[in-house]
């Protein structure tokens, strides 16, 4: 089977993780906030945070931001249930921005609509979080420009897109953003494992991250509430959680950064066979951006259904045969028997029904190798034949 993701693992990266268990710090050592400093390095945003997930990150960006009980958080319907459960967890309402049907991503005109219309009820969000589905970028300027007229916090969930580009920047600068997360799950750009990070400009939401992250607990003297009784005196100021990520993981990230370029580089050689392969077929092949460059997590492919002669499923079925492992990124959140249970009709995100009704994650990772691709293409071809 050729799976749709992998990671890439040689054999520096296993020397790095070697190192760090030969060293005294496995948890909170060095190696994590060397990470941290390398993702600003390569981000340009000013503060980043590593968190044993990206989900626990996006839940403590939530946090950091002030969501709680009677407030309102929007994301997208096409994206991993992690994108609204982080909303869920802190109590707030939650509600689907349908998507733009050319990106797949949250579409900043049914935004919008949506916000002028939740003005009149006075049901405003306090946060959105646009998706950066595959790893091309939201429309953030509109986004950001949205969220200055109706007062709402961002949180770019990046999860796909460390490596990608806006406006001629690295996604994760937070230019538009309170606050961004990147995912380091084994399929992603770039892995530690399991584990994400949290960037931000903002100094006070660096701080209450920190706190989040660590049990509610600091060391720092500046932010304690009375003089330390001694050097082992600590503070625990808010009810805080265990999302640390380890000098291990870190370690990993470290390495895999450094090679980050490699990665993307490999990914869109792949994506231009793709695209001069499959363009006669009877799909739609991803859509390109004059203002930003994807970093290719997925390659999501839609199946034409007026014109091909062969259902999604059909299509679907055929090719895990022939041991291509595509993949469908991803079922719409409001579709899932939880979120059914909050009154969601699936009537109400037509872009992303039609979404679901035809897409799907063909094979595209750094260690795929040519002969793998024209097996994917050719098992492709043969199948809408």
């Amino acid at each position: 089977m050729i799976p749709y993701g992998r990671q890439k693992i040689d054999q520096e990266d296993i020397d790095a993780v070697v190192e760090t268990l030969k060293s005294s710090f496995l948890t909170q050592g060095p190696k994590v906030p060397d990470f941290e400093k390398a993702i600003c390095n390569y981000t340009g945003s000013q503060f980043s945070l590593a968190f044993n997930s990206a989900t626990s990150a996006l839940h403590s960006a939530c946090l950091a931001l002030d969501l709680a009980e009677g407030d309102i958080l929007w994301t997208s319907p096409i994206s991993f249930v992690a994108s609204a459960n982080c909303g869920l967890y802190c109590r707030a309402k939650l509600d689907f921005v349908d998507i733009d049907p050319s990106t797949n991503n949250m579409c900043p005109n049914a935004l919008e609509k949506k916000l002028i219309e939740s003005k009149e009820k006075g049901t405003l969000p306090k946060v959105v979080i646009p998706v950066h589905l595959s790893g091309m970028p939201c429309d953030m300027k509109k986004i950001s420009s949205l969220a200055k007229k109706y007062n709402f916090k961002i949180i770019e969930d990046a999860s796909h897109a460390i490596g990608s580009e806006y406006e001629g920047s690295k996604t994760g600068n937070c230019i538009y953003s309170d606050i961004c997360i990147f995912s380091f799950h084994p399929v992603k750009i770039i892995t530690t494992g399991e584990g994400g990070v949290a960037l931000t400009n903002c100094n006070r939401l660096y701080n209450k991250l920190s706190l989040i992250r660590s049990h509610g607990i600091t060391r720092d003297e500046k932010l304690m509430s009375i003089p330390p009784d001694g050097p082992w005196y600590y503070e625990q100021q808010i009810l805080g959680y265990n999302y640390r990520m380890t000098d291990i993981q870190a370690s990993l990230g470290i390495s895999q950064l450094s090679k980050i370029n490699e990665f993307i580089l490999r990914r869109r050689e792949i994506e231009e066979i793709y695209d001069q392969e499959l363009s006669s077929l009877p799909i739609l092949l991803p859509e390109k951006s004059n203002n930003a460059k994807s970093s290719l997590h997925l390659y999501i492919i839609k199946l034409r259904l007026e014109i091909a002669k062969i259902t999604h499923k059909e299509f679907f079925d055929k090719l895990i045969s022939k041991g291509i492992g595509v993949n469908l990124h991803y079922i719409p959140i409001y579709r899932q028997p939880y979120f059914k249970k909050l009154g969601f009709i699936k009537e109400q995100y037509t872009n992303s029904e039609l979404y679901y009704s035809r897409a799907m994650s063909i094979p595209i990772h750094p260690s795929m190798s040519n002969k793998d691709q024209k097996t994917v293409i050719k098992a492709i071809k043969q199948t809408l034949a």
